[in-house]
């Protein structure tokens, strides 16, 4: 089982019980799943280019990205309908723990002048997004063999509620949300 997961289940479940006032176990908001989502914009003129990222994804991921494909053409962007544009994957179970587990202890933390992330980044319904400017913070990306630069997505989908459980949930799970 995932180092994450037996700490969410034995340390986050009970401070969420008692800080929330739930009566049931089934009540406490947990992560879902995560999805990492790779917009490729130029794969439109160089269809090459979408190899990288499914390959750099496959590694910070550790699973198959699937390809994601425009759903209707703008002309503005010279882009057709059904032309492959990014890649994606959804990680759920102890694949989404290691992830995470991964992402807040040996990734963030190499980041450049980190501070901790935005505590605003939150839809209404209780789910996160993060975005990310380069792939290379990642440890598993090999630095030489990178050839170009890519920003990604990653949302945390929580069962909480609202925003305040889903910022209290990823808080004890070690999100280091910035200090206002």
């Amino acid at each position: 089982m995932a180092r994450l997961k037996e700490y969410f289940k034995e340390n986050v479940v009970g401070v969420l019980k008692e800080k929330m006032g739930y009566k049931n176990v089934m009540e406490i908001p947990r992560l879902e799943k995560i999805i990492i989502n790779m917009g490729i914009g130029e794969a439109t003129q160089n269809p090459k280019a979408l190899d990288g990222a499914v390959q750099d994804l496959q590694a910070i991921s550790g699973q198959k990205p699937i390809i994601t494909r425009a759903r209707k053409s703008i002309a503005a962007f010279k882009l057709r309908e059904g032309v492959p544009i990014g890649c994606k994957v959804t990680l759920r179970g102890n694949r989404m723990y290691e992830f995470m587990d991964r992402l807040v202890n040996a990734t963030l933390p190499r980041v450049r002048d980190f501070k901790g992330v935005s505590s605003k980044a939150f839809d209404g319904r209780g789910n996160y997004t993060l975005g990310l400017k380069e792939q290379i913070i990642f440890p598993e990306i090999d630095y030489d063999k990178v050839d170009k630069v890519r920003g990604m997505n990653i949302v945390f989908v929580t069962s909480a509620k609202t925003d305040e459980e889903a910022r209290e949930l990823l808080k004890l799970m070690g999100m280091p949300f910035k200090e206002h």
